[in-house]
């Protein structure tokens, strides 16, 4: 089952940033390449050869508890996802990202490829979107059902960037298939800004339903005894709803965030008495030009 939600919340990873499900940094990466771009006096020498750059983007991001879509596996332990990725001018992205949990065994629990492309459009660039793939490598011997991703996403935003929406698809695939849809929505809000500094409240609320299979019991008597039979059924349900409250301070190419998360599972299946579940997250990350 663990397995599972982790494969599940993997489709996330090019979709939010810093929330429980594992996640990739490409679209935060691509928020903050724009608004450098569109404050000429942040990165003067960048902004004159537009149609050239490339950039190395390394974060780190802490976890003080760890549940998958939202569920609280009774084992109280923290993780830590390491990433570095590569952003060029035309669109193209690379990452490499991993998962280290505390009280699993191995701590090591995956390593996750991602390539894709994507991009801003329209006149004040308030469109944006992108196409990835993900390969995910699992360490130890239990079998994974998804080992691959196909990710679609569109955003749209205001022009003061204040205020944003993103849809994605995705789906899953190796030994067995699913699709997720989700969606975030953020809100900026600037508490202080100066030319290089800014500190940012920036509340989000990501949602996230896919396609789950159900094994249904069924019990009839059969030539006089009782005989219990399991049906597997396909349904289409929403997964997880989660609001993020980070506080993110930028200087110049470093970026330092603090926040609180919180999940509302759903029901899926038989699934009874979920429990809202909450947890704090720091991230670090560093960006250079190259």
């Amino acid at each position: 089952m663990r397995k599972i939600f982790i494969a599940i919340s993997c489709l996330l990873g090019s979709i939010f940033t810093a929330a429980q499900e594992p996640n990739s940094k490409e679209e935060e990466v691509n928020e903050i390449i724009d608004e450098l771009f569109n404050e000429g006096e942040v990165l003067d020498e960048l902004i004159a050869s537009l149609s050239n750059f490339q950039l190395l983007y390394f974060s780190v991001d802490y976890n003080s508890d760890t549940y998958f879509s939202g569920r609280d596996i009774e084992i109280n332990q923290y993780n830590i996802r390491p990433q570095i990725s590569y952003m060029h001018s035309k669109g193209f992205f690379t990452s490499v990202s991993g998962v280290y949990y505390s009280e699993f065994e191995p701590k090591w629990d995956f390593t996750t490829v991602t390539l894709g492309f994507g991009k801003s459009i329209g006149k004040n660039k308030t469109l944006r979107y992108y196409t990835a793939y993900s390969r995910y490598f699992y360490s130890g011997d239990v079998a994974n059902l998804y080992t691959n991703t196909l990710n679609m996403g569109l955003g749209i935003r205001n022009k003061k960037r204040t205020l944003g929406t993103q849809f994605s698809l995705g789906y899953l695939f190796g030994q067995d298939q699913s699709y997720q849809v989700a969606s975030r929505t953020y809100l900026a809000l600037n508490l202080y800004k100066r030319k290089k500094t800014r500190l940012q409240l920036r509340p989000e609320l990501n949602v996230i339903a896919g396609k789950q299979t159900i094994e249904l019991a069924q019990t009839y008597v059969q030539q006089g005894e009782v005989v219990t039979g399991y049906l597997e059924n396909d349904i289409f349900d929403l997964i997880n709803t989660q609001i993020n409250l980070p506080l993110q301070f930028r200087s110049k190419s470093f970026d330092l965030e603090l926040g609180y998360n919180l999940n509302f599972p759903s029901p899926i299946g038989d699934e009874d008495d979920l429990k809202t579940t909450g947890f704090f997250n720091l991230s670090m990350a560093y960006m250079i030009d190259l």
